[in-house]
């Protein structure tokens, strides 16, 4: 049994980061509540109102059609990365440092509803943004430049959405991130050794405490990691293994969507509506013998702590909550 009262650091067994857990700085779960005041954006002035209009390029996907309907996938008026005047993905080093052209797609998912974010979408709605992502991930993974395609959702000001109609997004680009290879290669280096996948044994250490675990159904698990880095954070897996996203079948999707949107309505509930990410993790789009290993998943961060100078200079996340107790508040308070 843990001794809560001691603080401990914890390491991740994919990803290897340190994790400190430091409940002796005495926060208790309830204290991470606060009065939030959400400011709603008139639906007469909101862009998103219209997708076509609000995206550079026309409707890229709509469900169940144009007239009618209930998501639409547009291209990001303000794009992060483009293909625009690239022709050749020219790696080449100036001075020390290596660069390529910022070159990748960047789309918007937009859903129909002003004030339904996920946790709120029917249960048909919140499949379809799923299916969604999985349609756009094999559609955009035919371009060989690719190598990641990252898809999330940022709900709240602190949580980095600039728009208050819930919209998600898709992020292509010719590069495996830092963080994605740091899991990759961890989960790779515990394959290697145990012969299993760090995933599947985390799920099957879980469901054997039950500790931490928020919600589970015949396909899917959300849970409190043992290795938080930050208060209230989960973590919603298939229980299948299923190293790519995009050849997930429509059954374990629905019970996918199922676990996040009742994950993400006991963290609503129970700290009265915070701001949060969520994001995909899943195998990169080439190279796919060797991810075999992976396991894809959501990983849910609400905005609750804030790094400060011993995060942002070691790298190491300080969680002032024990995930045990987080786990417990969610499920009796959510």
């Amino acid at each position: 049994m843990i001794d809560i009262r001691k603080n401990q650091l914890r390491q991740n067994i994919v990803s290897g980061d340190w994790i400190l857990i430091s409940p002796a700085r005495g926060r208790r779960p309830d204290e991470f509540r606060e009065t939030r005041t959400r400011k709603r954006s008139p639906v007469s002035t909101c862009k998103f109102e219209n997708p076509e209009k609000a995206g550079s390029g026309g409707v890229i996907l709509s469900q169940p059609d144009t007239k009618n309907w209930r998501l639409q996938v547009v291209p990001n008026r303000y794009p992060a990365v483009n293909r625009e005047g690239v022709w050749v993905l020219d790696r080449h080093q100036i001075g020390p440092f290596t660069v390529l052209p910022g070159y990748g797609y960047h789309e918007l998912l937009i859903t129909r509803h002003h004030d339904n974010n996920f946790p709120k979408l029917s249960e048909k709605d919140a499949l379809g943004v799923f299916e969604a992502f999985k349609s756009r991930y094999i559609d955009l993974a035919q371009d060989k430049n690719l190598y990641y395609i990252s898809m999330f959702h940022n709900w709240g000001q602190k949580a980095g959405a600039s728009l208050y109609h819930p919209h998600y997004q898709i992020l292509g680009v010719p590069v495996i991130p830092p963080g994605i290879g740091r899991s990759l290669s961890g989960a790779s280096k515990y394959y290697k050794k145990y012969k299993t996948c760090a995933h599947c044994k985390e799920i099957a250490w879980e469901m054997s405490r039950k500790t931490r675990i928020i919600y589970k159904n015949d396909g899917a698990i959300a849970f409190v990691p043992f290795a938080s880095k930050e208060p209230f954070e989960m973590r919603i897996f298939p229980l299948k293994h299923l190293p790519f996203f995009e050849e997930t079948d429509s059954k374990t999707m629905l019970s996918f969507t199922k676990a996040l949107q009742l994950a993400l309505r006991k963290l609503e509930k129970g700290l009265q509506y915070p701001d949060y990410n969520f994001f995909i993790h899943t195998a990169p789009t080439r190279d796919k013998k060797k991810f075999t290993h992976y396991h894809w998943h959501v990983e849910l961060v609400p905005q609750t702590n804030i790094s400060a100078g011993f995060e942002l200079g070691t790298d190491i996340q300080i969680n002032p909550l024990d995930p045990d107790k987080a786990a417990v508040f969610l499920k009796t308070n959510g």
